[in-house]
């Protein structure tokens, strides 16, 4: 327990220490972020204090600890220069959540008029939880075998360790392209004709699949098709995993299933819905074609950002695009929803499954990435399913508590537990947000975001007695 503290505080130290360095580069904002960063800074010291003495190891249940703890003490933290800025306190921590679980759902409005310390902050958060959920799933969920991330224990840290010798080399190195991409993705927004200061608060959210943008308009602010079709690169490039890139740099190796079916789905997507678009709308199909490849990359990647209101295109398009917020991108990435490599065991397990009914004593191994999947594995990708759509409907019925319609109610759990952003219908859609939305609804979408984010029995299983009692 204590070393969960420890690493607890050490978070909340780093967080006031960029408190205090944009206090120092915005002096609109710089007493606002002077409070937070002292307040924050004097919490985590003394937790650090306290606990630096007594730190003991860290085994698998107090790996749930620490992972459900530290989104909390992010959030919160998070909060504090939003709260003492301007919002509430349910909406700066609604805004806080959603940006360090990379959602993009926002109460904000007035953006292209809002300090841009604040702006600067909201972009800082979803980088942070970009950088600190592949570091999550590389060193902690694997461990924790939730949702059958095991697997990817076998596909990354096994490979990590031939390859750069340590766990921790590997950690690094994927931080380290985790920045050469939000850098490469600065420099090229900036050669498309964005501000630098655009540049850079735009690739934080990009690269980390969050969607937070400076303006109202989103992404529509910027009409340019070179900056919307690198925005579509560089979501993909989020959402890719980055065990995926160190192999590539290291050995050439690009194969792999979930980044193979990525493509080939959005690929299939995009096609069919811009066909689709160019027939009943009789659109231009250039344009057509950048538009949806835009927010349909935007949403499966679960970015959130938006170039258009996509729900103004027709009922069909409206259950596309509900549909296809419940994917994902691939596991190891920035991306949130259930993930490519959870879709593909699924599928192979259901078509198993489908043969076994014709043929009872027939053998029907199921395999991914050339491994046979062990039946835990199995197991933890079909728990995950069914905790995965009991959150949601479970947060639907919540919401419409709230007297919420039932578009919005189930449009609004979908995308927090997905970590999308936007969700569907006139409150919450593309061209909405989140604001009107009563209290009470905005922390249940909060705890929906933060369940989402940690892959769900992460969460779920602090609320279980026994686990308290064998951590004590």
């Amino acid at each position: 327990m204590s070393f969960v503290a420890f690493i607890n505080g050490l978070l909340l130290l780093g967080m006031g220490s960029l408190m205090a360095a944009i206090a120092l580069m915005f002096p609109a904002t710089r007493f606002v972020f002077l409070e937070a960063a002292l307040l924050t800074l004097t919490v985590g010291g003394c937790i650090c204090l306290s606990t630096m003495h007594r730190r003991g190891s860290l085994d698998r249940l107090h790996s749930f600890l620490l992972t459900g703890t530290s989104w909390i003490t992010a959030a919160s933290a998070g909060a504090f220069p939003l709260w003492l800025w301007d919002l509430s306190v349910t909406d700066a921590f609604f805004e806080a959540m959603s940006g360090i679980t990379t959602t993009g759902s926002t109460v904000m409005s007035g953006l292209d008029d809002t300090e841009r310390g604040i702006l600067l902050w909201r972009a800082l958060l979803q980088w942070i939880g970009g950088v600190g959920f592949i570091v999550a799933g590389i060193a902690l969920l694997p461990i924790m075998r939730v949702g059958g991330m095991q697997l990817f224990q076998t596909e990354s840290s096994e490979k990590g360790e031939k390859e750069l010798a340590s766990a921790a080399r590997f950690a690094s190195a994927t931080i380290w392209v985790y920045l050469a991409l939000t850098l490469i993705c600065t420099l090229v927004y900036i050669s498309g004709g964005m501000t630098e200061f655009e540049a850079i608060a735009h690739a934080l959210t990009t690269v980390s699949t969050g969607g937070y943008s400076t303006s109202d308009s989103s992404f529509g602010l910027f009409e340019s098709a070179y900056l919307q079709w690198m925005g579509t690169v560089f979501m993909l490039a989020g959402a890719l995993p980055f065990a995926w890139y160190i192999r590539v740099l290291n050995r050439g190796a690009v194969r792999s299933e979930q980044v193979q079916a990525l493509f080939l789905t959005l690929i299939a997507v995009i096609l069919f819905l811009t066909a689709w678009r160019v027939v009943t709308g009789g659109t231009a199909v250039l344009e057509t074609l950048r538009l949806v490849a835009f927010n349909v990359v935007s949403v499966v990647t679960t970015t959130g950002y938006a170039t258009t209101d996509y729900t103004t295109w027709g009922p069909f398009a409206g259950a596309g695009f509900v549909c296809l917020t419940a994917m994902g991108g691939c596991t190891g990435s920035t991306a949130g929803g259930a993930k490519m490599m959870r879709w593909i065991v699924f599928l192979r397990s259901t078509n198993a499954q489908m043969h076994r009914i014709h043929q009872p004593h027939g053998i029907f191994p199921i395999r991914y990435e050339g491994r046979t999947i062990e039946s835990d594995v199995m197991s933890g990708v079909m728990t995950f399913f069914a905790f995965y759509g009991a959150t949601v409907m479970g947060l639907a019925v919540a919401l419409s508590l709230f007297g919420l319609d039932m578009t919005t109610s189930l449009s609004g759990a979908l995308t927090a537990v997905a970590n999308v952003g936007p969700g569907i219908g006139e409150i919450i859609g593309p061209a909405g947000n989140f604001a009107s939305l009563p209290d009470g609804a905005k922390w249940m979408l909060s705890f929906g975001m933060y369940a989402g984010r940690l892959e769900m029995l992460t969460v779920y299983v602090l609320f279980v007695p026994a686990f308290w009692r064998e951590v004590a």
